[in-house]
């Protein structure tokens, strides 16, 4: 096995495949990614805000990560609901820290 940690192959694995994300102005980062219980947060911010699709970036993340990766088995993505945005960025459009509006689980 690698000695990168699941959240860092995740990170890689973010770069590669989801490159609209960056490329529409969002980032993306990942929160939790416990190999243990398969558990992965991932939050969406930046141009990700208020943005129509992106529920449907979300989906395709969950079912994503969980196809791709054997050790996930659920998958939480957060998606901003109004301007939150990430502190910085660097690449693959990965986020610094978001303020969340509320505790739910798929809107912040």
């Amino acid at each position: 096995m690698s000695d990168e940690s699941l959240a860092e192959r995740i990170e890689t694995w973010m770069v590669g495949q989801m490159p609209i994300i960056q490329m529409h102005g969002g980032t993306s980062v990942v929160r939790e990614a416990d190999p243990e219980t398969g558990e992965v947060v991932v939050e969406l911010g930046g141009g990700c805000a208020g943005c129509g699709v992106s529920n449907v970036t979300a989906e395709n993340i969950r079912r994503d990560l969980i196809t791709d990766f054997e050790a996930v088995t659920d998958v939480t993505v957060r998606v901003p609901s109004s301007g939150d945005q990430g502190a910085s960025t660097v690449e693959g459009g990965r986020g610094g820290e978001l303020r969340h509006e509320t505790d739910a689980s798929n809107h912040f």
